[in-house]
Order: structure tokens, then C-alpha cells, then sequence
């Protein structure tokens, strides 16, 4: 038997059986011209016709061309439009029918015309200055919009007048020039589908030539051979073509002409007088044509034809040089001697020199010849076109001149070269006299003679004091004789140096000196320096002479220690007088504060400083400390500076480096965190090197945020602490007596207050009176002090600014004569691992409002 259930769903499974629904996938559609799309409509129940409907209403039939339908089953149809069209548009309906059961769909097909670039050719070509139009014409449905492009950037009409966008889109440029030139990007752009595409389209500006001729009047030389050049230089876009033409005849290259490459030469072969005139240098290309004319000069180029040399002697009244030149136009000529030049005319003040010329001729004399005269003089003939240069030597004999210095030191046994340099023309020969007797040039005793073209030496080796004295050379030519005497000197030793300071060290001292006075005539080589305990022996060190010495360093002395020192001089001849004895005293080594260690390493290290010793002291804030050290035992050279460094010892990075002269004493670091340990370095360095560190560690104080409490146990307190104990409980005492005498005897500060205040008495009003008079006591704005009585933690620094806690008594705090008293020392230094107890004045400057805030 059926169930009421299923009755009920065999009817609704009827009733959808009978029901058609009609979807079309997809719902809508854009179709770009020339491209093919389909849709597809399904049917949802069973449809025995499925038919397609054009926009204008008639039905689709199969195998159309155009638009294609197709059903596969009664279930699904499909619609083809082919290469659509604008005529392609519309609703199109989808219909499914079953007996007289219908349903339908529509679809809207919109036709749009992507971007098409139908002209943007490239490259555009224009001549510089015109207006270019630079084509790009684009289609599309919508509309484009165009913008252009420039080397990556968008053109902006607004900012340069030349630049215009048409309503057809093409980029105008008013003027255009050769920096227009380039990449165009022209992008074209739908703003209601997001569309976009572009063309690059290159842009050659072509540039009229310009042609320079690189002379314009070219001189030449005929009848020599010589060849002429003319050339000139074009420019433009496209590179121009240049060709030469003279008297309307276009030159090419043959017997008489020769062209380069480029056609920018113009070489005339073998010039001759005809060849004169105007040549045209043409430049061509496809902007148009230039043309430049260059004109050839021929001339005669300068030639010297006499010039001779010349012979004169010393004090001759004059010398005439003369030179004659050839050439077209006439040349002029100019004289140089040296770095000299001369000209028409007189040429000194002494009118020692004139120059003379007459056309193709020119003379240069020369009065009272001197033998400075003698050398190569330069005749320079010259016109517009060029000029010829000869030499010639003017030759003027002179008696021999001796110029050497006179004098020459030596000692016994030692050679020395006295030497006799002579300038003659023609050569002089050379003789040594000694007293009036000639020397013998066979160089067999200790005097020896050696001769050179310009320089005659005359070796002495002295064998005694009668080596010294006067020796006489003399030069003769056929101009005449000349004689010189020179004198040798016996060297002396020098004097004794001057010791004006010495620096001691505590191994080493610095002597500073001055050279002797006399150096005996020859120079100093060396010097020594010696030095020795007051009453032993003298010890010393030879030191090898240096220019501009003034100092010499001792070391291997002991410290702490008297000395004396003295120096001389040594030159080749000996060595002179010792300067007088200078007494000086080494620098201590504070040895007891250096540990072992560090000692043997300073020792080892050859003049290296030992390590400082280092203290601390905690500055007013807790996280402030200043790092005395003790200097120690420099090494024997003084101490440059002191390098520091310092860090948390939980972390691994330094501080920077703190650097401080060599007269320091300590460094004050600031800003380190609160309860924190650090390690401090200080390194001591000199000439030599660094010494070890010293080293220290400190721990830093706690952050102070509250006054502490009062803590059991607490030993030391200073006598202002006790002090003020005591006072506080005399307070205490005494207005415990009064409180009493108040509630039992109605007498007393209290019941006075209650009384003349209040206006109230008898046991009721006692306990209002007494809060009343708290409060009268709590509002007085008194500046009177409140004494703290308190005691600080280990390495808690004194808080003057901060918050204060409710302190465990208060009261006004006076001396017996009714002066209020101050505690002076509230910025104390904290001290290092002490438990202090302090005693602080505090202003009572805030009113209190309530009675109970001021209770111990």
C-alpha cells in the first residue's frame, strides 16, 4: 500500500517533469570585430524544439555563414557568431518549447572595435625647423584616448608651446629641432574596458648642412713644388656629400687635384701663380644645399739666401752680423740670441746693440765686445705665408778668467784638490806656481797636477805646516794671462757643542744641543756623548753626524738616579774640547704599586710604560663614576696619551674608544645602567708602545624610585640621625603628657586650642576637638622643615627629587634659640658597599586635607 509520502513526491516529480527552464551560458557578451564567440543554451525539463532568435526577431536557421546553430540533444543548443561585425549586435533569444509548454532566455552581444593602429608608420622623417605632424591613426569602439610619449616621459602640451596633440591624435611639433629627435611611444588607451596598446614610432629630423671653411684665405707657395690645401667642414643630417668647384668647373681627383674621402680636403698639386682665385667647397643632402667659398693667396715663401758666421775679439769697438732673405711679399727679419729677440732699432740702453734693415736686408751690430757675446744667434725671416730660420756663430776671442773659490781646508795626511777652473777662448794652458816656482807635472812627490779641458786640479797631500799657504794659478791664451791665488788652510778640531737642555725619564733622557761654533773647517761627522754617575767613570757612544741634528737620546739609565753628561765634536781633523759637564736626574718608577706581573711584561716590552693603577669613585648619581689612575713607569719615553675602554660585562661589545692626553688623571663615565657590573680598561702608550692594562670592576648602584624604609639593623648613623632621633622622641614625650592632661585634666595645648578656637568644652567635645586640632595643626602652610629620618640600602644614592613615602615621623625641627635647622648635606657621594642612615629636610609646602596623612 503507497505511502501519503510518496503519493506527494510522484506529484512534484510530475509537476517539474512538466515545468522548462531555459539558461544561457554565458549570461552576456563582448565580441571584438573580426572575432568568433559562441553561447550555449541549456534546457532544464524535456524540449522537443530548440530555436535561436536574431536581434530582429527571425528565427536562425542552421548553416547560416555568418551566425551557426547546432543542438546536440533536447537538452542543449549552441550559437556561433563568426568574424562578428558591428551588424552583429543585439539580443538574441534562446527558445525551448514542449507541446504548449514554452520557455525562453535572451542574451545581449555587444560589438566593440579593439584598438587598431591602421597608420603609424616608422621612422617619420622632417627637416629641422618645420612643423612636423607625426601620424598615428588609431581606430576603436569607444573612441581612444592618445597620449604621447617622449624618452619615457608623457609629453606635457601645457608646458612646451611647440608640442600638440590634433584631434585626430597625431603629435604636432612647431619648429622642430635636431633634440626632438628620436622614440615616440604613441599609446592609445580605452578607458571603459581598461584597453591599451602603443607603436613606437622613431622620428628623424633631418638637418640642413652647414659648411666652415677652416681658412678662409689659404696662402700658398708657387713655383717650388710645394702643394696647397684647402679645406672645409660640413655638418648636417643626413652626413652631407661636399664636392669642390672653381671658375663653375667641379674639381675631381686626378694630376692637379686630389680629393680625401669625405671630399672635405682639397689638395692642389704643384701650385703655380694661375691657381690663384676663389674655390667653392659644396655641401648636399636631402634638407638642401650649402656653399662656402675659400680663396688662395700664392705667394713666395721667405727664403734666406746670406748668412755667415763671424769671428771677434774681447773689447773690439763692433761686430756687424748680417742676413739677407727672398720672398713674396717681402719678408720681414728679426734677430734672437739666447731667449733674446731683436728688433728694428736700438736694443739696450747702453746702445751697445742696434738693428738696422733696408728691404731684403738686415744687420745687427755689436759695440764693445764682450766675451758674454760669443754664441749662436738666429736670423728668422718671415711674411703672411711662412718663414725660413738659419743659425750663425759669432766667435769672440778672450783672455782666460780664473773663477774658482780661494780657499781649501785640510790637515797632515789628508789629500785636498785645490781647484783653478778657467774660461778662455781659444784654450789656455795651466801652471801651478808655490812661491814664485813652478810645479812640477810629473806628479812624483806629494803634490800632484791633473788636468781637464775647462779645470786644472792641483792635489796637496801636507806633510807638514810648510804645506800650507799660498799657491798661485795661471792661465794663458793668445788673448792674454790671467792669475789667481788660492790659499790652503790648516782644519782646526771643531769647538765644543752646547747642551741647552735635557729631558730625563725614568730610563732614558733626551740631551738637546747646538752644533759647535767653529767647525774647524771642514764639517762635523760625528759627535760623542758621554755621561756617568757624579764621581766613576765616563761612559759614551759615538754618534754619526746628521743634518739638522739637535737631539740624541740615552738609554739603559737607572731611575731615580743622578747623572752628568757631556759632548764633543768630531770632524776629519779630530776631535775638539768635551762641553762643560750638565747634571740631570732620572724619573722615579713607583715599582711597589706595580703588580708583579705587569712589571715583567714592561721590562720585556724594551721601553713600553707598565699598566696604570686604577680607583674609583661613584659620582653624585649612582650611574656616574670617575676612574682615577696612578701614572707608572713611563718606559724611559713620555706618555703620548691614555686610551680607555669600558663595558657591561654581560654584553661583548666595547664602548667606543676614549682617547685622552698624556697629562690625564682620570675620566668620568656617565650614563651607565643602573645595578649593572662593568670592567674599565686603561692603557697607557708611548713612543715605544702600550702598555698592559689596568684593569677594574664596579657594579653600579639600583635605580633609586622610592625613599626606603627604615631597616632593622641598620649600624653607623651619623650624629645628625641620632640627634634628630632624640628630638623626635622628646616631641613624642611631649605630646603624650598633653594628650593625657587633655582627656583627664581638660588642661593643656589641647584643651587651650579647643577652647579659644573652637568655642566648645566638657568629655563630648573631646574627640572633635582633638580632630579639629589635627586639622588646624595639618593646614598650616608653614615653610617650616619636616625632618626624614631614614636609613639607604647598600650603594643607594640620596634622592633629592623624587616621590617621598610616608616617613615614620615628622615634626617641626628647632634649635634652642628658635632656629629652624637645615641639613646641608643632602647631595652627598654615595658610598661604596656602606649602609648609610640620612637625615633630609623636606618643605612642607603641600596642604594636607586630611587630619590622619600627618599621624606617625
Amino acid at each position: 500500500m503507497l505511502q501519503i509520502r510518496d503519493i506527494i513526491w510522484g506529484l512534484l516529480f510530475i509537476g517539474c517533469a512538466a515545468t522548462i527552464q531555459v539558461e544561457i551560458m554565458p549570461p552576456q557578451g563582448e565580441i571584438s570585430v573580426g572575432e568568433s564567440k559562441f553561447f550555449l543554451c541549456k534546457v532544464l525539463g524535456d524540449a522537443k524544439d530548440i530555436d535561436w532568435y536574431a536581434p530582429s526577431g527571425e528565427k536562425i536557421l542552421p548553416n547560416r555563414p555568418d551566425i551557426f546553430v547546432s543542438q546536440t540533444d533536447n537538452m542543449m543548443s549552441t550559437l556561433t557568431i563568426y568574424h562578428a561585425n558591428v551588424d552583429s549586435a543585439g539580443i538574441y533569444k534562446c527558445v525551448a518549447k514542449n507541446g504548449d509548454k514554452e520557455a525562453q532566455a535572451t542574451v545581449q552581444v555587444k560589438i566593440f572595435q579593439k584598438i587598431t593602429f591602421k597608420s603609424s608608420p616608422s621612422p617619420q622623417e622632417f627637416s629641422e625647423g618645420d612643423d612636423a605632424d607625426i601620424v598615428c591613426d588609431v581606430d576603436s569602439s569607444p573612441p581612444p584616448t592618445i597620449i604621447w610619449k617622449h624618452k619615457g616621459s608623457k609629453i606635457q602640451v601645457a608646458k612646451d608651446v611647440r608640442f600638440k596633440i590634433m584631434d585626430n591624435g597625431h603629435l604636432q611639433i612647431r619648429g622642430i629641432k635636431k633634440t626632438d629627435e628620436g622614440m615616440y611611444n604613441c599609446e592609445a588607451r580605452v578607458m571603459a574596458r581598461g584597453e591599451i596598446d602603443f607603436r613606437m614610432i622613431m622620428v628623424v629630423v633631418n638637418v640642413l648642412p652647414t659648411i666652415r671653411a677652416r681658412q678662409s684665405d689659404i696662402n700658398a707657395t708657387a713655383d717650388i713644388g710645394s702643394s696647397a690645401l684647402l679645406a672645409c667642414d660640413a655638418d648636417g643630417f643626413p652626413e652631407p656629400t661636399v664636392t669642390w668647384a672653381h671658375n663653375n668647373v667641379v674639381l675631381e681627383s686626378g694630376d692637379k687635384y686630389s680629393l680625401n674621402e669625405d671630399g672635405s680636403e682639397l689638395v692642389i698639386k704643384d701650385v703655380k701663380k694661375v691657381d690663384e682665385g676663389d674655390y667653392t667647397c659644396i655641401a648636399k643632402n636631402k634638407a638642401g644645399e650649402k656653399a662656402e667659398e675659400v680663396s688662395l693667396n700664392v705667394f713666395v715663401q721667405p727664403k734666406i739666401t746670406y748668412l755667415n758666421n763671424q769671428t771677434a775679439s774681447e773689447f773690439d769697438e763692433q761686430v756687424t752680423l748680417t742676413c739677407e732673405a727672398s720672398g713674396d711679399p717681402t719678408p720681414t727679419i728679426s734677430w734672437s740670441f739666447e731667449n733674446r729677440v731683436f728688433t728694428e732699432g736700438q736694443q739696450s740702453l747702453d746702445r751697445n746693440i742696434v738693428v738696422r734693415s733696408h728691404a731684403r736686408l738686415s744687420s745687427l751690430t755689436l759695440k764693445n765686445i764682450q766675451f758674454t757675446y760669443a754664441g749662436q744667434y738666429l736670423c728668422t725671416a718671415s711674411n703672411s705665408i711662412g718663414q725660413d730660420n738659419q743659425h750663425m756663430y759669432l766667435e769672440v776671442r778672450y783672455a782666460p778668467k780664473i773663477l774658482s773659490p780661494v780657499m781649501t781646508f785640510t790637515w797632515e795626511g789628508n789629500p785636498a784638490n785645490i781647484s783653478c777652473e778657467v774660461e778662455a777662448h781659444p784654450g789656455a794652458s795651466v801652471v801651478w806656481f808655490r812661491d814664485g816656482l813652478q810645479l812640477s807635472t810629473t806628479n812624483i812627490t806629494n803634490m800632484k797636477i791633473y788636468n781637464t779641458p775647462t779645470i786644472s786640479y792641483l792635489e796637496i797631500t801636507p806633510d807638514s805646516e810648510s804645506d800650507f799657504g799660498s799657491y798661485n794659478c795661471t792661465a794663458t791664451n793668445v788673448m792674454g794671462t790671467e792669475s789667481k791665488e788660492f790659499l790652503l788652510i790648516q782644519a782646526d778640531v771643531p769647538s765644543s757643542p752646547e747642551i741647552h737642555q735635557v729631558e730625563p725619564f725614568s730610563s732614558t733622557a733626551v740631551v738637546k744641543f747646538e752644533e759647535p761654533d767653529s767647525m774647524g773647517g771642514v764639517p762635523v761627522m760625528k759627535y760623542r756623548l758621554e755621561w756617568r754617575l757624579p764621581d766613576q767613570d765616563w761612559t759614551g757612544r759615538v754618534y754619526d753626524a746628521e743634518d739638522d741634528m739637535t737631539r740624541i737620546t740615552i738609554f739603559d739609565l737607572k731611575p731615580d738616579t743622578t747623572y752628568e753628561v757631556k759632548m764633543s765634536a768630531i770632524n776629519g781633523k779630530g776631535e775638539g774640547e768635551s762641553s762643560p759637564a750638565r747634571t740631570f736626574k732620572t724619573e722615579p718608577i713607583l715599582s711597589s704599586e706595580i703588580p708583579p706581573t705587569i712589571a715583567a711584561t714592561s721590562m720585556a716590552s724594551k721601553g713600553e710604560p707598565s699598566a696604570p693603577k686604577l680607583e674609583v669613585k661613584v659620582q653624585n648619581r649612582g650611574n656616574s663614576l670617575k676612574v682615577n689612575w696612578i701614572k707608572q713607569d713611563d718606559g724611559g719615553s713620555p706618555i703620548k696619551h691614555y686610551l680607555i675602554r669600558y663595558k657591561a660585562k654581560h654584553v661583548s661589545d666595547w664602548k667606543p674608544e676614549i682617547r685622552l692626553p698624556h697629562g690625564s688623571e682620570y675620566v668620568v663615565l656617565s650614563g651607565l645602567d643602573w645595578n649593572t657590573e662593568y670592567e674599565v680598561y686603561v692603557v697607557a702608550e708611548n713612543q715605544q708602545g702600550k702598555s698592559e692594562p689596568g684593569i677594574l670592576s664596579f657594579r653600579t648602584a639600583t635605580e633609586p624610585t622610592t625613599i626606603p624604609d627604615t631597616m632593622d639593623g641598620v649600624s653607623g648613623l651619623g650624629t645628625g640621625a641620632i640627634v634628630g632621633i632624640l628630638i623626635v622622641v622628646f616631641f613624642l614625650l611631649l605630646v603624650g603628657v598633653d594628650v593625657t592632661c587633655y582627656f583627664l585634666n581638660k588642661c593643656g595645648l589641647l584643651m587651650c586650642i579647643a577652647v579659644n578656637f573652637c568655642g566648645k568644652a566638657g568629655p563630648g567635645a573631646k574627640s572633635k576637638d582633638i580632630e579639629e586640632g589635627k586639622a588646624a595643626f595639618t593646614k598650616d602652610e608653614s615653610k617650616e622643615p619636616i625632618v626624614e629620618v631614614r636609613t639607604e640600602e647598600e650603594h643607594t644614592p640620596n634622592q633629592e627629587g623624587g616621590g617621598p613615602t610616608e616617613p615614620n615621623e615628622t615634626t617641626p625641627l628647632t634649635e634652642p634659640d628658635g632656629k629652624t635647622v637645615k641639613d646641608d648635606n643632602t647631595t652627598g657621594e654615595t658610598e661604596v658597599k656602606n649602609a648609610t642612615a640620612e637625615v633630609k629636610t623636606v618643605p612642607n609646602e603641600a596642604p594636607q586635607t586630611n587630619g590622619n596623612e600627618s599621624k606617625a
